[in-house]
């Protein structure tokens, strides 16, 4: 059974494809199914608002499954920015470099015990019938003072989990490490173990 996924991430995808693929559930790009989709605006002020506007969207402008994930880092010194603004908070959208410097900047002189943050991930999955799920995740964690690690996106080189005991960020881990325990790993497993105990393929 083939979803589509409202996304242009590749990383997003293999992630989410990885974790459904078990089940027979192929996560596609919008393209390799052969349609076109509209990029949804994200006018909700919560995770789970954002990515049910872009599953809905999705689903009904291609008439498959529609997955769509909305994530982000919330910082507890700074009451939860940026949040669901994680991924334009330097002001221009998808500058992993900026945002993490921006962040940086905003934690100058905080010290550790007051850099506690998450990753948060909500899915949402519409199908054409009008079902809809609705999971999330977390995975806590602080914000280191530089950048390490070359793999994953986002604020990956900045957080240290606490899985880890703060001596590996999130880029430094390998693909099924950070998945064991990433914000939209534990939201996959968890639209993944409801999915397994529905009908996929209605």
């Amino acid at each position: 059974m083939d979803y589509i996924i409202a996304s242009h991430n590749v990383k997003k995808r293999d992630e989410l494809d990885r974790i459904l693929n078990p089940l027979g559930i192929r996560v596609l790009f919008a393209e390799e199914a052969g349609v076109e989709l509209t990029d949804a605006e994200e006018t909700g002020t919560t995770f789970e608002e954002n990515a049910f506007i872009k599953a809905e969207s999705g689903c009904r402008e291609s008439g498959m499954p529609c997955v769509a994930d909305d994530s982000g880092l919330t910082v507890d010194y700074l009451d939860g920015a940026p949040g669901v603004y994680s991924a334009r908070y330097s002001g221009v959208h998808g500058d992993d470099e900026a945002n993490n410097q921006k962040l940086l900047k905003a934690l100058e002189g905080v010290p550790d015990e007051e850099r506690g943050a998450a990753f948060v991930s909500a899915i949402c999955c519409v199908f054409p019938d009008g079902r809809k799920i609705t999971v999330r995740g977390e995975c806590r964690g602080r914000i280191g003072y530089e950048p390490k690690g070359d793999g994953g996106f986002g604020y990956d080189p900045l957080f240290l989990p606490v899985e880890y005991n703060g001596e590996l960020t999130m880029a430094q881990l390998t693909a099924e490490q950070k998945d064991a325990i990433s914000h939209r790993g534990k939201a996959s497993r968890a639209l993944a173990e409801i999915l397994g105990g529905e009908n996929c393929d209605k």
